[in-house]
């Protein structure tokens, strides 16, 4: 085994991250990903592909690239994506462009997706910083699913059904946040926090794509 490179303490955060913000559906992935934009922090955002329709306030290319299925399939077949599933129907994938782009950029690197997703990404790179993002309880998400509104009676037992089995996959993460109602700012402190630790670790996390 080849010696682990040891950071440069005069330049402590030269080596970007890849950072997994994830978790179950409707615990909070896009309002904290938005939160750590609006207090500035220096990263580049990875935009998911996704085959579904934008919801009402949602920006094509900024919140994600809406694309066909027919489109869709066509990067699947072409192996244009880094990662790629069928969730509740609908496509999601990375575009593998947009990851090297911006991981040259010297910037750390976030990506927000499914918990499927994240162990995907992390298969391949297995130094990507893996967050998880928790409720403070199921009955807590289940309000939040209920209240967005966008789903049937059956729709949502069926989601609530697959959180379980989301919530249960928190072992295969490097750190876990709780999203609780009204503590946005409590949540994204602790990400932000997580995120510098990682910049002070002696032994890099190597990222390669």
């Amino acid at each position: 085994m080849g010696k682990m490179a040891v950071r440069d303490p005069y330049n402590p955060n030269h080596d970007p991250l890849l950072i997994v913000i994830s978790g179950p559906s409707g615990v909070g992935k896009d309002s904290v990903v938005k939160c750590l934009m609006e207090r500035g922090y220096p990263f580049h955002f990875v935009v998911t592909a996704t085959s579904r329709a934008p919801r009402v306030g949602e920006v094509n290319g900024v919140d994600y690239f809406f694309v066909s299925e027919t489109a869709f399939e066509q990067m699947i077949r072409e192996d244009e994506l880094l990662e790629h599933a069928l969730v509740y129907g609908q496509h999601k994938g990375i575009p593998k462009q947009q990851v090297r782009e911006a991981l040259s950029s010297g910037k750390d690197v976030v990506m927000r997706l499914d918990v499927q997703g994240a162990a995907t990404v992390k298969a391949l790179v297995p130094d990507a910083v893996l967050i998880f993002l928790s409720p403070a309880s199921e009955e807590e998400l289940a309000r939040r699913l209920s209240l967005r509104n966008t789903e049937t009676e059956q729709q949502l037992r069926e989601r609530l059904l697959l959180i379980r089995d989301e919530m249960a996959r928190l072992r295969e993460f490097d750190y876990v946040v709780v999203n609780a109602d009204c503590k946005l700012d409590k949540a994204v402190d602790k990400v932000l926090a997580i995120i510098q630790s990682e910049h002070c670790r002696v032994y890099p996390r190597q990222v390669t794509l």
